[in-house]
């Protein structure tokens, strides 16, 4: 039989949960042949399930279904979770509720270790720094998803004319919340003291920027159709000559779909609406002009740079005209990188250092019984099924290591490339299956870190909550959500 494993995994989102579900499928608990095996899943986030509840739009509520198969896993006696506790080399100062837990207690205590910490941070544009006239989507993100995080609500009722910097789906998400009326919105899991903001909003207009054109926006289909038929918005109609593809270009499936909508239009004639939208394609930011005087009336000037798309590199690149687009508030939404505190964080990939699932050094070598999945080792790309496809690819890496002949390694991993393994060993090769480090001892104890039998009870609380309201659920922030924790510690 294998030596017993001991798996640490950092994260608590989806490609996480993937991985562990997989090797718990794999090594099933009453095989006499699976080595004995424990999986610990560290979260800085006190609730699990990463982008799933704090970046999937509310009113998507069946993209959240994958939660059903990662409550499965959590059932398995040999899983736990720790939520609210930040493992690193800092304390976390988003989330300053957060415990901090050093690196070395997670490397002193385990065998092996998975990074499943994702793309924290969002993707600035150097030409329009954050100020107050300028945000980054994450941040309206977390707001209505009500993050731990705690960013502040935008000002939406001293705003007319917003504009987003982003092709991509978040971009969609955003400009579509904003647009709905909050009566639609009410059914889905928006808090209610979001919901209270967005009916003060005085959004009449969207615009939704990108350097490029039509054919490389970063939206799905989907996502487009969503806005062109929303109820109370309508799109202001493209130039022809922009929805007209170059000769002789092979157009994608989606691309032609995605022309065929744009030609199309919006379901509401133009200017039928109380609200509307625009797509601005070929355009970059050149510089956010502040208005002349303090009024919350005046707006921001926008210069735009205009932009052709180079047909070798298919990259945007200037033309040397601008012109300028006023605006109440500009949200970049340019996509995430890896928190570069995070150890391992590789500055010119923008997530770990990381090849086929493992943990590289600086010279290429991997670091022994060390790995990296989902967006944390190939940045910040793919959906929920890559994602998974993915996860299944680096469980059956570390499977290889732990348990090389398994049946379970021949028939489902990938066979992996052969990669020169860095000599130190940075893990516990004998940790004590059931120990856990002596902070989550303490915070445990302390009501400071909460576990899946907390989530459970705090989910169900937010549930009926909900349903008292007529909405999916009403959720609970740090405060309420630690009250339960101790209740639950004290009658323990």
């Amino acid at each position: 039989m294998p030596p017993p494993v001991k798996l640490a995994i950092i994260g608590g989102g989806p490609s996480a949960f993937y991985v562990a579900s997989r090797l718990l499928s794999l090594l099933p608990l009453k095989d006499p042949m699976s080595p004995p095996l424990r999986v610990h899943m560290y979260d800085r986030l006190w609730a699990p399930h990463g982008l799933v509840r704090y970046g999937v739009a509310p009113d998507h509520p069946e993209v959240k279904n994958c939660t059903n198969k990662f409550d499965a896993t959590a059932i398995d006696p040999r899983f736990r979770f720790f939520g609210n506790v930040n493992v690193g080399s800092t304390p976390l100062h988003s989330i300053p509720h957060a415990l901090h837990l050093p690196l070395t207690s997670i490397l002193n205590n385990y065998s092996h270790l998975l990074f499943a910490t994702g793309c924290t941070m969002p993707t600035l544009h150097p030409a329009i720094p954050p100020s107050v006239y300028c945000i980054p989507a994450l941040s309206l993100v977390h707001w209505y998803t009500q993050h731990p995080s705690q960013p502040p609500p935008p000002a939406l009722d001293k705003i007319t004319h917003l504009t987003l910097i982003g092709q991509g789906n978040v971009s969609l998400d955003i400009a579509r919340i904003l647009l709905t009326s909050p009566s639609v919105l009410r059914q889905y899991d928006v808090p209610e003291h979001v919901l209270e903001v967005l009916s003060r909003s005085t959004v009449k207009h969207v615009s939704i920027v990108g350097r490029r054109g039509p054919l490389e926006a970063a939206f799905t289909t989907k996502e487009l159709r969503e806005m062109i038929n929303l109820p109370e918005a309508s799109m202001v109609p493209i130039e022809p000559t922009l929805l007209t593809p170059p000769s002789g270009v092979a157009l994608t499936r989606q691309q032609r779909r995605t022309l065929e909508l744009l030609q199309k239009g919006s379901k509401n004639l133009p200017g039928s609406t109380p609200k509307s939208w625009s797509l601005h394609f070929y355009r970059s930011p050149a510089s956010l002009t502040p208005p002349s005087s303090a009024s919350a009336l005046d707006m921001v000037n926008l210069t735009l740079a205009h932009t052709r798309l180079d047909p070798a590199t298919h990259s945007a690149v200037p033309t040397g005209e601008t012109s300028t687009l006023p605006t109440s508030l500009v949200i970049t939404s340019l996509g995430f990188h890896a928190d570069p505190e995070t150890t391992f964080f590789d500055p010119a990939l923008r997530h770990l250092r990381s090849s086929a699932g493992r943990i590289t050094s600086p010279d290429g070598s991997a670091l022994k019984n060390m790995y990296a999945s989902g967006w944390a080792a190939n940045g910040a790309k793919g959906v929920l099924a890559s994602t998974m496809i993915d996860a299944y690819a680096v469980a059956g890496t570390i499977l290889s290591d732990i348990a090389p002949s398994s049946e379970a390694v021949t028939t489902t991993a990938p066979p992996s490339p052969e990669m020169e393994m860095a000599p130190d060993e940075l893990l516990n090769r004998r940790p004590d299956l059931d120990a856990l480090p002596a902070e989550i001892v303490h915070g445990i104890k302390d009501g400071m870190v909460t576990q899946y039998d907390d989530w459970k009870v705090i989910d169900a609380e937010e549930v009926r909550r909900g349903g008292a309201l007529g909405k999916e659920r009403e959720r609970i922030g740090w405060d309420e959500a630690s009250s339960f924790i101790a209740r639950a510690a004290v009658i323990n």
